[in-house]
């Protein structure tokens, strides 16, 4: 009688999706890259400054993370932490900046660039959304 062993093997579904996330990470950041070297210091300096800023809401309720369990953000931090995490928000913002804006400024779509960027790499590396309770959704 042969035995064997059977190891359970990962989906291969979140893994096409965290390559898929990297990849338009890194357009994104191409991109980002591309506009200010093309269009000057003010489109890098915004591009890196929407690249940090979802981060930022952190500091919406920095005096209650000493009481958080570890991984979890501040109930009152969340809905700024989502809100500057959803990849649908900058998607759209972009698509109105090409296709309907009467005016384009290379500093804001360099700046949608930055902000793409930061999403996406949060998600190719495991990081999204918050329940309602501070902790990383499943």
């Amino acid at each position: 009688m042969s035995t064997h062993t059977v190891t359970p093997s990962r989906p291969v579904f979140p893994t096409l999706r965290r390559i898929a996330w990297l990849a338009g990470a890194l357009f994104w950041s191409a991109f980002a890259v591309l506009e200010a070297v093309n269009h000057g210091w003010l489109a890098g300096t915004l591009a890196l400054v929407f690249f940090v800023l979802p981060d930022l809401t952190f500091l919406v309720a920095l005096d209650d993370a000493p009481r958080m369990a570890k991984g979890q953000l501040p109930p009152r931090a969340v809905p700024y932490y989502n809100a500057l995490h959803r990849a649908l928000v900058p998607l759209a913002l972009v698509a109105l900046y090409t296709l309907a804006a009467p005016v384009t400024w290379a500093p804001a779509f360099a700046a949608l660039c930055g902000w793409l960027a930061h999403i996406s790499y949060d998600r190719a590396f495991g990081y999204g959304l918050r329940t309602k309770e501070g902790f990383q959704r499943g």
